[in-house]
């Protein structure tokens, strides 16, 4: 069973917020400061009065500003690996009210190639992250693991230098000029030898398609369909930790910006 985070901070935000109020409004003038009161009534408003503050500001700090995502998967390899901890800035897309997702204000839309969370469509418990590929209206072949997206061929290169301790074949993809890494479990340059596959790909109105870096090992929108806008959470923008079980933090992934 998951646990909504959103709907709890929510609930004990507005709980002792009330409290708070209540006592200012009506039991403080009812009982001055110094005379003795219910007990019940004083500790729970003397712990009110405390926490109602810190739970205001993680509540809009993590609705609309940046909220804290942990990679539980290898789908994003290399750009994001297993035990990474990021920053998923909020307000990137609009700024939607806490547990009802409703947004209430527009800022920016997705651009191909941004690195985004999303609430899976079919259970909007789960939060998955992959890549912006294509955008609405768009149409997408995806053939022999080469990219297409409106008669126009993605360029792509063999990344041979790049820093990471994941097996595998890399290569520098651009989309819109903006160069990321992705992988691949066979060579796909050349002649690979892998079996040719065509599929085409439309994006509805008002949808973002998505795919993940690690190409042959990602449950992206090739198989889950488009995202619809309304289950964007914001778009990953930063590294804070990188940690697996009770092993030594990895000091240099720590502060690295997502591409």
């Amino acid at each position: 069973m998951s646990i909504n985070l959103a709907l709890i901070l929510t609930i004990l935000t507005a709980v002792t917020g009330v409290v708070v109020l209540f006592n200012r409004l009506y039991y403080m003038k009812k009982v001055p400061p110094g005379e003795n009161g219910n007990v019940v009534v004083d500790t729970v408003i003397e712990y009110s009065r405390s926490f109602f503050p810190v739970l205001l500001f993680v509540l809009v700090v993590r609705s609309f500003i940046f909220e804290p995502f942990r990679i539980p998967s290898g789908s994003m390899m290399p750009t994001l690996i297993n035990g990474d901890y990021i920053f998923v800035q909020k307000f990137a897309y609009g700024l939607r009210w806490p547990v009802i997702e409703k947004k209430f204000y527009e800022t920016n839309e997705p651009a191909r190639g941004d690195v985004v969370v999303f609430r899976l469509p079919s259970d909007p418990s789960i939060n998955y992250i992959k890549r912006v590929v294509g955008l609405p209206g768009d149409v997408i072949v995806y053939d022999n693991a080469r990219l297409t997206i409106n008669g126009q061929l993605m360029p792509l290169a063999e990344y041979k230098d790049i820093e990471t301790e994941v097996e595998g074949f890399f290569y520098r993809e651009s989309l819109d000029e903006r160069e990321h890494a992705i992988r691949h479990s066979v060579e796909i340059l050349g002649d690979s030898g892998a079996t040719p596959r065509l599929r085409v790909y439309e994006v509805p109105e008002g949808h973002y398609f998505m795919m993940g870096d690690n190409r042959d090992n990602s449950q992206d929108s090739r198989y889950i369909g488009p995202i619809p806008e309304t289950h964007l959470v914001g778009e990953a923008v930063r590294i804070w930790m990188h940690m697996e079980g009770i092993e030594w933090p990895n000091w240099g992934r720590i502060g690295t910006k997502i591409q």
